[in-house]
């Protein structure tokens, strides 16, 4: 498959958030473990579409967008803009019940607080990696690199816009994926193991922290 890799355009929102809601739960459908998918992708993709969607890219395959790649260019800023901006729209979408919240949700709420509680937050040194990155690519369009072909577009736009470092996470459960960085130049930084998944995955998981810098490439 051949696929066509250009940049995000307002009319590719919907595919964009119905690929990361269908794959957010290790390659299954967000519904696992929270009830609505609206609710998901404001809050943590959102972001990328309406604050910088200039470095968001899309791989489009026969007109259908099978994978894209968002990238940050300052996880400050962007944790600014989530508290401030995105986070009080999104608990203010649930008090008029604009999203539906049941029990998954409340559980996974619960489950990630005791996870930030227990590990906090991942040491992951900003002046070095600054920006972020997150890639998806639906599983019947992978082995074709399309994957590669839109990280390593998002990298060069990172560096010939003066970004000093990008890192991006994932977990052990994505093998696939942790190659591909690897192979890319990625470094591993951080790895810890997650209770954040018991009982809605069989195993244990471990989240990983990846980061890259231009003079490594």
């Amino acid at each position: 498959m051949r696929a066509l890799i250009r940049p995000y355009t307002a009319a590719d929102r919907i595919a964009v958030w119905d690929l990361a809601a269908n794959t957010a739960f290790f390659g299954d459908p967000v519904e696992a473990f929270l009830d609505d998918r609206a609710l998901f992708c404001a809050a943590f993709v959102a972001y990328y579409a309406d604050y910088e969607p200039e470095r968001l890219w899309i791989a489009e395959i026969d007109g259908t967008v099978v994978g894209y790649v968002t990238g940050c260019g300052d996880s400050r800023r962007q944790a600014q803009t989530f508290g401030s901006r995105i986070l009080p729209a999104v608990l203010w979408g649930v008090l008029r019940r604009r999203y539906r919240v049941g029990i998954k949700t409340l559980r996974f709420a619960l489950c990630m607080a005791r996870e930030g509680l227990q590990h906090g937050r991942p040491d992951v040194s900003l002046d070095r990696f600054p920006g972020h990155l997150h890639i998806n690519v639906l599983a019947r369009a992978r082995g074709n690199g399309i994957g590669r072909a839109l990280l390593e577009g998002s990298l060069a736009q990172s560096w010939a816009s003066g970004v000093r470092g990008v890192h991006l996470s994932t977990t052990d459960r994505n093998a696939a994926a942790c190659h591909l960085y690897e192979a890319v130049g990625f470094r591993l930084l951080h790895a810890w193991s997650t209770r954040l998944w018991r009982g809605l995955i069989d195993g244990s998981v471990e989240c990983r922290i990846y980061g890259i810098q231009p003079t490594w490439s």
